[in-house]
């Protein structure tokens, strides 16, 4: 592969990966910002197989229940959230919730991704009930759920430390935490974007202190909304360095910003600026096994193309979501499309459990 733009230095950024060795932050910003677009999906191709060689694209069949649209957080680029006094506003009962995660496990699923505001009343006790329940109804179905700003806000308003909330959550049910709530980890993007949310230490804390639990986690990245090339880089090293200490991200997810009916407004990134992205996060974040395509946000096309951009993992087949919804895009896809979309890729289909033990060959 030869970059026209800069050979001499693709070419030794490429040595060095296929060497084995981590990318510097020098690097990592020369392949998002200048080199070759294909080249950089290629070598990023090229690590997907090693760490993938049996050809699988894996997928989890789930729901994401937003229990509550009341968040005290107002982050200028979410189109979901409103306020407890809204005529819009809403809490889910325990037997909504139930009824919901019940249809998910008459479609087979085993993933249930709950996440709401960051509700400015909610204490401990009614995810502790929710969560016993939850285990006792449907125990093949893995709580996947809360991010670290809403366990921060649940800790904070129950008078317990983040490591005391966690022990609790945890034995009431919670089993894995997703990665939402990241945007970008660095704190001049975050003042901008969202400045009544968790700075990125708190993110990370709760991140750290969930792995030494043992409890896995997802890490997420939002880009395309004020941050900077250099910051979106930042970002990957900061995901980098927890898992370096702490070893319990069992992938990463990044999505492009959706501007539409949000305060924050603006333009959409380009699918080429998304391919991109992901290609670094597979380059940048070789102590992460899992790179998942967000078709939820670029749709099915994007999202095979991705497939030849690093990433393994199509995400879940979210039987219900609202928060990109509300932002105007909404992809849907059934399980059997997404089985076709990874096929007609030229990979093997396989169904996984939320910590990527396959339950099925397609």
């Amino acid at each position: 592969m030869v970059n026209m733009t800069s050979p001499d230095r693709f070419g030794q950024i490429q040595a060095k990966v296929e060497a084995g060795q981590s990318l510097c932050r020098d690097e990592a910003l020369f392949l998002l910002t200048e080199a070759d677009l294909l080249q950089l999906g290629q070598l990023a191709d090229e690590q997907r197989k090693l760490r993938h060689p049996d050809g699988q694209v894996s997928f989890v069949v789930d729901r994401n229940v937003n229990y509550s649209n009341v968040c005290c957080c107002k982050c200028r680029f979410c189109a979901f959230y409103c306020d407890e006094e809204d005529d819009s506003a809403y809490l889910l009962g325990y037997d909504e919730i139930f009824a919901k995660v019940q249809e998910l496990v008459d479609h087979g699923g085993t993933q249930l991704l709950m996440q709401g505001g960051v509700h400015p009343t909610l204490k401990i006790e009614w995810f502790e009930e929710l969560f016993r329940q939850l285990g006792q109804r449907f125990p093949t179905v893995q709580i996947h759920s809360l991010s670290p700003a809403e366990i921060v806000q649940i800790a904070q308003l129950s008078e317990l430390t983040v490591e005391q909330c966690l022990r609790r959550l945890q034995a009431a049910g919670l089993k894995s935490i997703p990665g939402g709530g990241a945007e970008v980890l660095v704190d001049e993007v975050r003042k901008t974007i969202s400045p009544n949310k968790i700075g990125w230490r708190q993110w990370a804390d709760v991140m750290e202190q969930a792995h030494a639990l043992g409890m896995q986690t997802t890490a997420t990245m939002m880009f395309g909304s004020c941050e900077t090339d250099v910051q979106i880089v930042e970002h990957l090293f900061r995901v980098r360095e927890i898992q370096q200490r702490s070893g319990g991200f069992s992938a990463f997810i990044s999505w492009s910003f959706q501007p539409n009916n949000t305060d924050l407004g603006g333009e959409t990134a380009t699918g080429c600026d998304y391919l991109r992205v992901l290609a670094l996060s597979r380059l940048v974040l070789d102590n992460i096994d899992n790179i998942q395509a967000s078709w939820v946000t670029q749709g099915a096309k994007i999202a095979q193309v991705a497939l030849r951009f690093g990433a393994n993992d199509l995400g879940g087949t979210m039987l219900e979501e609202n928060v990109v919804a509300a932002a105007g895009v909404s992809f849907r896809m059934t399980q059997q499309e997404l089985i076709e979309l990874a096929r007609n890729g030229g990979f093997t289909p396989v169904r996984r459990t939320t910590g990527y033990d396959i339950l099925e060959v397609y």
